[in-house]
């Protein structure tokens, strides 16, 4: 929705976002007295060249269509992130999970069919949320395996480091010329660096160290739910019936899953025993 309301490029917005949020970490790591060693940002880099293209592809993706849809594509990681965790971590998950997950996709996938009537759709947005979705399934699992060694926020500010050294050349390679931001662009890139990347971000970050990492994903498609009402509230994209139907499907399948799989205990446990 940030990207949306500015006015400079996807790859710009990108990249002073990016550059935004090394900032936010640089002072949290100098507020908690912490020192970002060169050996733990060889050892996340990937984490970070990942986490770029996603963004990339994701902005651009919000730019040409409909929030709703982009959104709803992305959440469709969970499926790849089930498969791989299965193999990757031995995740496993019975057939109420899967008849769950089931229910919460369709309920994303009405929300998607209510949208596809908008204006605002784009099948070349689309195909780029679909890349999108391919590198933040392979961020999630390269997290959940890096994180094992690494702390949150050693981890988050290497990861938004690379990213914003990886992406910076790229708005200058396709724009060829330095673009400013303006006031209003610079509010919308410091709220989406404070709330949804280092906030957001950090707090996943965290929770790869609790929680599986299908169950995880599976929990963020709730996130195309709020998207298409934020961006109904500020963008004055459509809202159709069939959407909200879908969203309110969603939300109650995934929040079904979760509790049932004991994950709101394990928050208020890990809350309680907060470690960075």
């Amino acid at each position: 929705m940030f990207v949306k309301s500015a006015s400079v490029s996807a790859l710009w917005f990108s990249t002073y976002r990016l550059w935004t949020g090394v900032a936010i970490y640089a002072v949290v790591l100098a507020v908690t007295r912490r020192r970002l060693r060169l050996a733990t940002v060889r050892a996340c880099a990937i984490g970070g060249v990942l986490f770029a293209a996603d963004q990339a592809f994701a902005y651009s993706a919000f730019k040409l269509t409909t929030v709703a849809n982009a959104n709803i594509i992305i959440a469709l990681a969970p499926i790849v992130i089930a498969f791989a965790a299965s193999r990757l971590f031995g995740e496993r998950f019975g057939r109420r999970e899967v008849l769950l997950a089931g229910i919460s996709f369709a309920g994303v996938g009405l929300v998607a069919l209510g949208a596809s009537s908008s204006p605002a759709w784009s099948l070349t947005g689309d195909l780029l949320a679909l890349c999108s979705m391919g590198c933040w399934a392979a961020y999630w699992l390269y997290s959940k395996r890096v994180r094992q060694q690494v702390s949150t926020l050693e981890y988050m500010s290497s990861v938004m480091l690379v990213g914003a050294l990886v992406m910076t050349p790229v708005p200058f390679l396709v724009d060829r010329s330095l673009v400013l931001p303006s006031t209003q662009d610079w509010i919308w890139i410091v709220t989406a660096a404070l709330f949804t990347g280092a906030l957001a971000h950090t707090l996943v970050a965290w929770a790869h160290g609790h929680v599986e990492a299908w169950l995880g994903s599976l929990i963020t498609q709730c996130m195309p739910v709020v998207a298409a009402i934020a961006a109904w509230i500020a963008l004055d994209e459509p809202l159709t019936p069939l959407m909200a139907i879908g969203g309110v499907i969603a939300v109650a399948a995934t929040a079904t899953l979760a509790g049932g799989t004991g994950v709101f205990r394990r928050f208020g446990s890990m809350i309680r025993g907060w470690r960075w």
